[in-house]
């Protein structure tokens, strides 16, 4: 930028620079537990008990998702809660992301902010200790997000979705078909666009405050699409209590239990009652597990 030139009132990464986008965005991330470098160097050093699991995850704008429906802080938070949420299914107590995120050089650095603010806080709300060690910044035709999830096994084998018996149930952490809800509202307009839902700046993607309630902006079925609470603890208490099968569920309750079915060659029979159980009364459903 020209020394006379006066900087604009939302500044883009194409204004600032790497450098000046990196400062800005790195300030939102709180440190992680695991980490005794974190980022800032040629690579991130973790301290772990056991074997780790690694997990990793890409979103485009357009096929994965579309920012006049999520605000920067939304994205951040489901960047976050959908890849702690594979690490959980394995059996691991997540300890570190790893995130890189290309972007157009027009991008207002705002929206990196609050990208950054939401996966810091998701981290703290779902694992606690869990945070950002890590990533790359780099240019884009659309907004892309590339995220990497690690996970402590503490000693424990990992859960596998292949494990599952004969005379096993199936136990749902969660609440089914509330984020396809929050999905079909959103494609057929009944909610306001990011920039009139947030009152801020529409370009600049700006979401709520840190400390601000996450669902105090959207109804229920919104909030379980824009910011998933994802019950990544419930994965390690599976573990210890002896699940002998888990997996994420974030395609829906028929295509993953079909992916676990053959994983395990088992055959997954769900009544109608249980199934009415589970999505009219949005409990867990248990079911019983018979031989394929």
């Amino acid at each position: 930028m020209n020394e006379d030139q006066a900087p604009t009132p939302w500044p883009t990464v194409g204004e600032l620079g790497e450098r000046g986008v990196l400062s800005r965005v790195l300030a939102q991330l709180s440190a992680a537990d695991a980490a005794s470098v974190g980022p800032g160097d040629d690579a991130a050093v973790l301290s772990i008990d056991g074997e780790l699991v690694i997990t990793s995850d890409t979103m485009i704008e357009g096929p994965d998702f579309r920012l006049q429906w999520h605000a920067g802080y939304d994205l951040g938070w489901k960047l976050a809660a959908t890849n702690l949420s594979d690490v959980a299914a394995m059996g691991a107590r997540p300890i570190a992301l790893t995130v890189s995120l290309a972007c157009p050089a027009g991008t207002r650095v705002a929206l990196l902010e609050e990208i950054a603010r939401g996966l810091d806080e998701a981290c703290r709300a779902l694992a606690p200790g869990c945070g950002v060690v890590g990533g790359d910044l780099g240019t884009a035709p659309v907004l892309t997000a590339a995220v990497t999830a690690l996970g402590d096994l503490q000693g424990r084998a990992a859960v596998l979705r292949s494990g599952a018996k004969p005379g096993d149930v199936v136990a749902y952490c969660g609440q089914l078909g509330l984020a396809g809800l929050g999905l079909a509202q959103l494609f057929a307009g009944d909610v306001p666009a990011n920039g009139d839902r947030v009152g801020a700046d529409p370009g600049a993607g700006a979401g709520a405050e840190p400390g601000a309630d996450p669902d105090a902006q959207h109804s229920p079925a919104l909030a379980a699409q824009l910011r998933p609470q994802a019950p990544v603890s419930a994965g390690v208490s599976a573990a210890e209590a002896g699940a002998t099968a888990m997996m994420d569920v974030s395609d829906g309750l028929s295509l993953d239990a079909q992916r676990m079915a053959e994983a395990s060659g088992v055959m997954l029979d769900f009544t109608a009652d249980q199934l009415r159980a589970a999505f009219g009364e949005q409990q867990g459903v248990r079911v019983p597990i018979d031989a394929m």
